[in-house]
């Protein structure tokens, strides 16, 4: 199984960036690094008039566009896919998976903070804190680093799950 690490916390707190950074910095390690997305709401991915839109408006329940360095499926269902059915579907080439959000998954998480909010998750599922200043240091066991130490969190992650080896 792919090794998967969840980054959660409110919304606008530096999920994103933080994500984009330890993309970078791992994909400059060689690593291959994929990246799973969870939203509450419903999202639009194609547009209106293109081929591929125009299949699933027939009633397509998977449309898939392939070109010569990209697929992409996209996928109607019933009920909500489960992380790790997704997880199980990427290329078993995947190095890490990082999510952004499935709070509620079991996965180690890197939970993002402002210093004044409430945390999600509890020591035991935490992975590490990101929080400006590093602000929680003496609150918790859990490693924190401020949102400049991207780099330790991605040797963190590095370690944790063996990659490399």
């Amino acid at each position: 199984m792919i090794p998967v690490v969840s980054v959660i916390g409110w919304h606008n707190v530096g999920k994103t960036a933080l994500i984009e950074e330890l993309v970078r910095i791992l994909r400059s390690r060689g690593f291959r690094v994929a990246v799973i997305k969870h939203t509450r709401g419903d999202f639009q991915l194609d547009r209106e008039g293109t081929d591929t839109w125009r299949f699933a408006q027939a009633g397509a329940d998977v449309v898939v566009i392939s070109g010569k360095q990209q697929v992409a499926f996209i996928e109607n269902r019933v009920r909500e896919a489960r992380l790790e059915e997704i997880v199980e579907r990427l290329p078993q080439s995947i190095d890490i998976v990082i999510t952004e959000g499935f709070k509620r998954e079991r996965t180690l998480k890197i939970e993002v903070l402002r210093s004044w909010e409430e945390r999600i998750t509890s020591d035991s599922e935490a992975l590490a804190l990101v929080c400006p200043n590093g602000g929680i240091r003496e609150q918790t066991i859990v490693p924190c680093f401020s949102p400049e130490e991207v780099a330790q969190v991605a040797e963190l992650i590095v370690e944790k799950f063996g990659l490399g080896r």
